[in-house]
């Protein structure tokens, strides 16, 4: 059974990859050991690249940031998959950009996959093989892994036929984008978002990395089409994009999770 321990909001708590309970938590207990996260002041998505470039300045590496993001990210798609009693009715479908995002969503599903979840995991990017580094890294760790199904889909047409049968997943992971779009998506990440919400419309959960795709983490503007989420795991602080009304209504619930950023690097 799952359990809500509530470790308070004290910054106590481990981060996400070195807390060996974090897999036995419902959503609930999931923003109670995050809640001294959730409680910071908002940041738009400049300040966080900023954060991000000072904790690797300090010392953090982008390795470990990921590793803790995806973590977070997979914890509470298991905790949303049981919530809504559909772990273990389908596979997880996690549908992977060509960026840090996709890095993060390679985490999740290998995290998943450790704790009991059917993961598939769709590379919509022109290439299988991130061209960042840290991602890459993190695609290559699930590459020969057996027990995660993989697709690459490079074109739109890709993306559609693995479309036809994702009304069957427990829940789809959104870690195609983050922060830095700009006007209308462009293929394939645009037919990928479209297969998204044609799901969502069918009753399937939506979790998003950091963001939903094309929605600004600073101002909440979308761009053409976005992700609808039912919940969304951002990371570090609250994002003021997804505090607006239009970016909440995409957001769905929001869990913060720590990554392991030192407050220090909030300021530069």
């Amino acid at each position: 059974m799952k359990t809500s321990p509530a470790p308070s909001g004290t910054g106590t708590a481990r981060l996400p990859a070195d807390d060996p309970t974090l897999f036995g938590l419902d959503l609930r207990g999931l923003r109670q050991r995050w809640a001294d996260r959730a409680a910071l002041p908002p940041i738009g998505a400049e300040q966080m690249r900023g954060a991000d470039r000072r904790a690797q300045a300090l010392g953090v590496s982008e390795d470990r940031l990921m590793e803790h993001a995806g973590t977070a990210v997979a914890a509470a798609v298991k905790a949303l998959a049981l919530d809504t009693e559909r772990w273990g009715k389908g596979p997880i479908v996690i549908l992977a950009g060509p960026g840090n995002n996709g890095g993060d969503g390679y985490v999740a599903a290998r995290r998943l996959a450790l704790n009991g979840g059917k993961v598939v995991v769709a590379v919509v990017a022109s290439e299988a093989r991130p061209s960042g580094a840290t991602a890459a890294r993190n695609w290559d760790r699930i590459a020969n892994d057996h027990g995660i199904v993989k697709v690459h889909a490079p074109v739109a047409r890709d993306v559609a036929v693995f479309g036809q049968g994702i009304d069957k997943a427990a829940v789809i992971v959104d870690a195609l984008l983050g922060s830095g779009v700009r006007g209308p998506l462009r293929e394939p990440v645009r037919t990928a978002v479209e297969t998204i919400d044609r799901a969502h419309r069918a009753g399937v959960p939506v979790v998003a990395v950091d963001t939903p795709t094309a929605v600004d983490l600073s101002s909440g503007e979308l761009s053409d089409p976005a992700v609808a989420a039912d919940l969304t795991v951002t990371f570090h602080r609250p994002k003021t994009g997804l505090l607006t009304r239009r970016g909440a209504a995409y957001a769905g619930r929001i869990l913060v999770a720590p990554i392991g950023i030192p407050i220090d690097a909030d300021h530069g």
